[in-house]
């Protein structure tokens, strides 16, 4: 397995049981480290490489393969050549460094919408997480130059908005969220927001058409993320729990009933989870869903959205064929695909475990169903692949799995860490920022305090932060937004690297043949050969030459 609990090479170690993609089951936004993702906002690149140098050596504990994962796919090495060199470079040895590789990406059908790495956040929605925590991953994703995604409900639960005859009329969250991406944005990026049936119904898309155009991408969803039907929020108070039903969501238990609001006075209840409504239950034919689907983009377009996208949860492939060919023929600009099953932590637990598609499945077939409409001759839907991603490696191995069709990858869990982190130590830096930031903190951790004792010496990237802000801007910009670029900064190093040794100097040169599968059943699953299949042929050519 490559994931335990204690990696010793790095010096990193996961608070719980550590998942697929190596972030704890359980992430905590109090946690005080230190795994890889933790250290990473902090020291960035650095962690990229062995700890002690110069007194140890190491060993991967990844050459073994078991079951099929994107762990059990394994990187192509080549020892000559060069593909994909920025304008001005040479072949020469001199120009194919690593350091120019270009990380740079896009993604739209008539409007190219630029990042500059092929990156993503995840829906970041009504949870409380994303509200107390959205700063830094907005201004972070802006300075970076990276898509951020508002998710669904966020102008529902929000007891500050208003509403007119059933339509949203004031959102002062929604508009926070907007404008704290916009305040940063230098053209790399987009703010994509999010609907699903209940923004549909409370006016959102009519809302955020008149009052920001096209600064915003208008996101269209299908199912809660990688889950059938999701919570999404939990409230500690009945008052706000009745405020969401007569918003006309299902809240559970009912909070107007009189059973319950005993129970609550008497602490037997304590909460009450929020859920959205299915979407399409009135459609009972593929037919059915393609003219209901086509008619929201058609309704979209007339409120003047130009760059539209969809955002779609780990059903079965007739779900994943209609979202490909129906997002293709609507001439969208972004597909997102979600793998089973993680998430910011309303949706029920046993459905996150059992439900839906792994990721690597639910990719091989959507690579196989875009090349199918690429072969007749259709101009496929740029694509998104989400679920479970967190290291560079993933991030090239789910571009090369769905090359060409996938621009960037999607990260939820993973990059809300540094939000985390950089708040804790903001707030413990700063106690009279400690609520304002949602720090956890009362003094910094060992595992901070090692690094120093001010920002300048905890993070890495401060200097390149306050070399894109400048220097009096600095005092505006949250540590977890720091933190964030820390982090994306080693992922971009590491995927420099990957590509480089891959002699893959753009992201669109990234390619399927430059993956092999560690075990057959992964090769069965993917299409990607086995580790000694790939290039079998053209090795023998060499030796009966």
């Amino acid at each position: 397995m490559r994931f335990s609990k204690n990696n010793d090479v790095l010096g990193t170690t996961n608070r719980g049981n550590p998942a697929e993609s190596g972030l704890c089951t359980l992430c905590r936004a109090d946690c005080q480290g230190k795994c890889e993702t933790f250290m990473s906002s902090l020291v960035g690149r650095k962690l990229l490489y062995p700890r002690s140098f110069g007194i140890v050596t190491a060993g991967a504990n990844n050459t073994t393969h078991v079951g099929v994962s994107y762990n059990s796919l394994r990187i192509q090495g080549y020892a000559y050549g060069s593909h994909g060199l920025s304008c001005g470079l040479s072949n020469d040895p001199d120009d194919c460094l690593f350091t120019n590789v270009s990380l740079e990406t896009e993604f739209g059908r008539e409007i190219k919408t630029k990042a500059r790495i092929p990156l993503m956040t995840g829906a970041l929605g009504s949870t409380f997480v994303a509200a107390k925590y959205w700063d830094s991953f907005a201004i972070g994703a802006s300075l970076v130059g990276i898509p951020v995604v508002v998710g669904e409900n966020v102008v529902g639960v929000d007891r500050e908005s208003e509403m007119s005859s059933g339509k949203i009329t004031k959102a002062p969250e929604l508009d926070r969220r907007i404008n704290s991406y916009l305040r940063y944005n230098d053209g790399y990026g987009a703010i994509i927001i999010q609907m699903n049936v209940e923004d549909t119904r409370n006016g959102v898309a009519e809302y955020i058409a008149e009052k920001y155009g096209n600064k915003c991408i208008i996101e269209l969803k299908w199912g809660q993320g990688a889950k059938d039907i999701g919570g999404e929020i939990q409230v500690t108070s009945l008052d706000y729990a009745k405020f969401l039903k007569d918003r006309g969501y299902l809240v559970d238990p009912d909070p107007y009933k009189e059973s319950v609001q005993d129970a609550f006075k008497h602490g037997s209840i304590q909460s009450f989870a929020r859920h959205s409504r299915l979407g399409g239950t009135d459609m009972g034919t593929v037919a059915a869903v393609r003219e209901s689907f086509m008619q929201s983009v058609d309704y979209l377009r007339s409120l003047g959205f130009k760059r539209i996208s969809l955002k779609t949860g780990s059903y079965g492939m007739e779900e994943l064929a209609m979202a490909i060919k129906f997002a293709t023929e609507a001439k969208l600009d972004l597909l997102t695909i979600d793998g089973s099953g993680g998430g910011t932590g309303m949706s029920p637990w046993n459905m996150m475990q059992s439900w839906g598609v792994p990721s690597i499945h639910l990719h091989s077939k959507a690579h196989e169903y875009a090349g199918i409409l690429a072969a007749r001759g259709q101009e496929v839907v740029d694509l998104s692949f989400a679920g479970g991603f967190a290291l560079e490696d993933h991030i090239f191995k789910a571009l090369a799995l769905g090359a060409p069709y996938t621009k960037l990858v999607c990260m939820g869990r993973a990059i809300m860490i540094p939000g985390f982190v950089g708040s804790n130590i903001e707030g413990a830096i700063n106690p009279d920022r400690k609520e304002k930031v949602c720090g956890h903190w009362d003094k910094l951790p060992k595992t901070v305090s090692d690094l120093g004792n001010t920002p300048e010496e905890i993070f890495a990237s401060y200097y390149d932060v306050q070399a894109k802000v400048g220097k009096d801007e600095m005092k505006n910009i949250p540590y977890g937004a720091i933190a964030f670029w820390t982090l994306s900064d080693k992922l971009s190093c590491g995927l420099q690297q990957l590509m480089a040794g891959a002699r893959k100097f753009s992201v669109d040169k990234i390619a399927r043949t430059d993956l092999f599968s560690g075990n057959q059943e992964t090769s069965d699953i993917t299409g990607i050969p086995m580790v000694t299949e790939a290039n079998d042929e053209s090795a023998k050519k060499i030796l009966n030459s």
